[in-house]
């Protein structure tokens, strides 16, 4: 079954109208989830209460696990099924396919018992304390003891779908359960509602999380005799092939998060020495900086499955239109949020808590985390472009580059030069060594391969 419609996408459409249609939806997609994201801090804030807030900030690194999965199975998964879609092998797409689907559940099972078992020492290592512990321990049951199958589960159905062409579909998926969740957080967290605090949160974000997942099941069922995207038990046939493919370029993307996770978890534990307050304006910051981070994101993700047909077909010249197309979108776009961001931070952190002391707090430390937004989607973006291609070791050097090397050890050191005022500089500082660095590895990659293709 060959799909004329997604192969004039991927072959004969113009650069810009292609990415544009691949990435527009992701985009919007990732937008919605920061969004909702953003309700859970803002619904929590309007509590006007710095220990539920600290709660959600103090889970964020957990929910950031989820992606260590979503990225083995998801970015590994769905870069495998476009490299096959390039070669027109229709049956390997549909046998990694159904590899994602299977070894995704099998893990978010395996997450939610881990947390389940060791729920107490975890917390104490997020940085929770007996002022936090309750709150905390109460949004995590139902976001993963409960939720983490189905949150894991549709952002890998996502990257399935969205890798064979149909980001809209892949994009609605997402957003319904989003928009859910930002519906039911009103009902489940504030006073005239269930009153829930920190917990209704994280209760909405699992009912939401399963609407997303039943959305994409009723697509592959609708969609079951023109789609590639595989969920049949008889195709879980884990060959060397499919395993090596996915893993090859799904390891490195998981070890990346999980090393964002450790940044997380090492920046929160610093924030936690000066008090609540300062949690909860540092959660509220790095919740309104993933905004433009997830726009970044989105383009980085939404050209994966162009830059992977036409890598496998041998087109370099559309793979490098496409990316600088991408880049100059991505630099002009957020080069404008970070000056709105610098200018107007103490106004945007009122928006989510009416505490002086919080506002105080968010000012600087946004205006801080937003000098790295021009650089920062340099780096996404190529790591993006070594994930469509299967090149996952160059993806894993910059993702230790960015935690191991720069951004911990800079944690460190800002802090004790500027204590608390220092750290959020430390991702500026890495962000713009690493935006250096990819400009210069891409250059080569592509030398090397336009030199491979006349030779």
């Amino acid at each position: 079954m060959e799909d004329t419609g997604k192969t004039a996408l991927f072959e004969e459409m113009p650069v810009h109208k292609a990415v544009m249609t691949l990435s527009i939806p992701t985009v919007l997609s990732s937008l919605v989830m920061v969004i909702y994201n953003l309700a859970d801090t803002y619904f929590v804030g309007m509590l006007n209460d710095p220990v539920q807030n600290a709660a959600v900030t103090l889970a964020a690194p957990v929910l950031l696990a989820f992606n260590a999965v979503n990225n083995l199975f998801g970015v590994g998964t769905s870069s495998m099924m476009s490299r096959a879609l390039g070669s027109k092998d229709y049956g390997l797409v549909r046998r990694s396919s159904a590899f994602g689907f299977y070894c995704t559940l099998i893990a978010g099972v395996l997450f939610s018992l881990f947390f389940m078992i060791l729920h107490n020492p975890l917390l104490h290592l997020l940085g929770a304390d007996a002022e936090t512990m309750e709150a905390t321990a109460q949004y995590l049951k139902w976001t993963v003891s409960f939720g983490a199958v189905p949150a894991i589960l549709n952002v890998v159905m996502a990257y399935m779908v969205r890798a064979e062409g149909a980001s809209l579909h892949a994009s609605i998926g997402t957003m319904s359960g989003c928009l859910l969740n930002i519906l039911l957080d009103p009902f489940f967290v504030l006073p005239m509602g269930l009153n829930m605090g920190a917990a209704g949160a994280g209760l909405a974000t699992m009912l939401s999380n399963c609407v997303a997942c039943t959305y994409f099941f009723f697509l592959l069922w609708k969609k079951r005799e023109d789609t590639y995207v595989c969920v049949r038990p008889s195709m879980f046939r884990p060959d060397r092939q499919v395993v090596t493919g996915v893993c090859w370029v799904g390891i490195p993307a998981a070890i990346q998060n999980l090393l964002n996770v450790t940044g997380m978890t090492v920046l929160n534990n610093f924030t936690a020495s000066y008090g609540s307050d300062a949690v909860a304006a540092m959660g509220i910051v790095q919740k309104v900086n993933m905004v433009p981070m997830q726009i970044a994101f989105g383009l980085s993700q939404g050209i994966m499955p162009l830059i992977s047909y036409n890598f496998a077909s041998g087109n370099v010249k559309r793979m490098k239109k496409t990316l600088l197309f991408t880049v100059k979108i991505a630099v002009s776009f957020l080069t404008v949020v970070a000056v709105g961001y610098y200018v107007g931070a103490g106004s945007i952190t009122a928006l989510f808590m009416r505490n002086e002391a919080i506002i105080s707090y968010g000012e600087r430390f946004l205006r801080a985390f937003c000098l790295e937004l021009p650089f920062m989607c340099m780096d996404f973006i190529a790591v993006g472009v070594f994930q469509s291609c299967g090149m996952g070791e160059k993806s894993l050097v910059f993702a230790l580059l960015r935690k191991i090397v720069l951004e911990i050890p800079a944690l460190y050191l800002l802090n004790r030069l500027f204590p608390l005022y220092g750290l959020p500089f430390a991702q500026p500082v890495t962000e713009c060594i690493l935006c250096v660095a990819a400009v210069l590895v891409l250059f080569r990659m592509f030398k090397k391969m336009e030199q491979k293709r006349s030779s």
